[in-house]
């Protein structure tokens, strides 16, 4: 078990030594995760990170190597606190594949101050990431309709984010991924072809073609744009049959490269070759080729970026004292006091109108109203039946069928739903 303490920040640190000097400490505490906005044009959020989340609170432990590492910067009565530390305290939120928008209390940290406020770092780190993957990767999956996706990102980003992020493109709808990190731990399934290095290897693209389809069989895919795609496509023919797999175009003008692609493999008797396009493929490029005869798509870099919003804003803000509403007061990052309560409204038809926060109490139901939060930690031991992320991916497929039709759209636009903040008398009396 390595121990995600390690992502603890110093300013959490200093607020702890101090809370536990003067007693607060032990103040019982709610910490609220919400994003103020939506990333940029972005008219949703996709909920991802949350299972990763709560293993990390399981494994937040301070070993004494990294007690070692903190003596001199911190006091003994604040290093003997650390070295017992295990969180004790409650968490619900959002099902991991739900959708959010703005003020949405996607996790709802319950415990005393000091247990809490050390979770911030680690906890942002991971829903800010998987979030923001998530909602670039659900927006591709809407662009490309029902053609596959193989997640392709690994080589454009940190070893440890691209499994992660490989897990978060597969909530969203990816089909598959190319790291097998992440095949192996979240049961993925993986997928991928040769590079242009494999053709470059040998003296003709003819001779690789041979090594692999000799080695893969031919329902393999092959790349044929090293050279010249027209004759690549030729060679893949006549190397592997009429029924080669899929070919892979990786650059050019792919609408047009796959429009005589497909009429030269139709030609060539090849009518159940497939047609796989990859190279710098964004939300947008996605939707630019839905009417070219293409049947595959590999994204990478647009993909473990975040499609130009590489996080999705997130923050950790302490909304409760021993039951007291708190909220800050400074322009333009003022909060909203409480502990909140969230449902989702809808229509008869069930598309979602409204997302309604109480704060300090539950909203009335009405018809058609879903209550979005589900109980994740409960006294420091994690609840049972949660979701594994092909139910998640079920989740958030589901949660999409609900947007407006205006919702799923890619140009910039409001958040899909509006959200509404209710007060409750007590609040209103503050």
């Amino acid at each position: 078990m390595v121990s995600t303490a390690l992502l603890t920040d110093r300013y959490e640190l200093t607020m702890l030594q101090a809370a536990l000097a003067d007693g607060t400490g032990e103040r019982a505490c709610t910490f609220e995760v919400f994003g103020r906005r939506l990333p940029e044009g972005r008219r949703y959020g996709v909920v991802a990170g949350t299972a990763r989340v709560l293993d990390a609170v399981r494994d937040f432990t301070f070993d004494p190597d990294l007690l070692t590492s903190l003596r001199g910067v911190l006091d003994e009565r604040t290093l003997d606190w650390l070295a017992a530390y295990r969180f004790t305290g409650s968490i619900e939120g959002y099902a991991e594949g739900e959708l959010w928008f703005p003020g949405s209390p996607i996790l709802t940290v319950t415990g005393t101050f000091a247990q809490a406020v050390v979770l911030e770092t680690v906890v942002l780190s991971i829903l800010n990431h998987d979030c923001a993957i998530a909602a670039a990767a659900s927006r591709m999956a809407q662009a490309a309709g029902d053609r596959p996706l193989i997640e392709m990102g690994s080589r454009r980003t940190h070893e440890q984010a691209a499994v992660a992020a490989s897990r978060a493109a597969y909530l969203a709808g990816f089909t598959s991924t190319s790291n097998l990190q992440a095949g192996a731990s979240y049961a993925i399934p993986t997928s991928g072809t040769s590079a242009h290095a494999f053709t470059l290897l040998h003296d003709t693209e003819a001779e690789a073609f041979r090594a692999q389809v000799a080695a893969l069989g031919a329902g393999t895919t092959l790349l044929v744009d090293t050279y010249d795609i027209t004759a690549g496509i030729a060679t893949a023919v006549e190397v592997a049959g009429p029924a080669l797999g899929a070919v892979r175009i990786d650059s050019g003008d792919l609408a047009v490269l796959a429009v005589q692609a497909r009429e030269q493999l139709d030609s060539l008797g090849a009518t159940g070759t497939r047609i796989v396009v990859s190279g710098d493929l964004d939300e947008y490029a996605l939707a630019a080729l839905r009417a070219a005869p293409v049947d595959g798509y590999g994204v990478g870099t647009s993909l473990v970026t975040g499609s130009g919003a590489p996080t999705a804003g997130l923050v950790y803000k302490l909304v409760e004292v021993e039951g007291r509403p708190v909220a800050k007061r400074s322009t333009s990052k003022v909060t909203q006091g409480g502990r909140k309560t969230a449902v989702r409204r809808h229509r008869p038809t069930g598309t979602a109108t409204d997302e309604v926060l109480g704060t300090g109490f539950t909203p009335p139901r009405e018809p058609g109203d879903r209550p979005l939060q589900v109980p994740l930690v409960v006294d420091g031991e994690r609840a049972g039946d949660l979701p594994d992320l092909p139910a998640s991916r079920e989740h958030l497929r589901r949660a999409l069928v609900t947007l407006p039709w205006d919702g799923l759209a890619l140009s910039k636009g409001e958040p899909a739903i509006p959200t509404t903040v209710l007060a409750s008398e007590r609040e209103v009396a503050r």
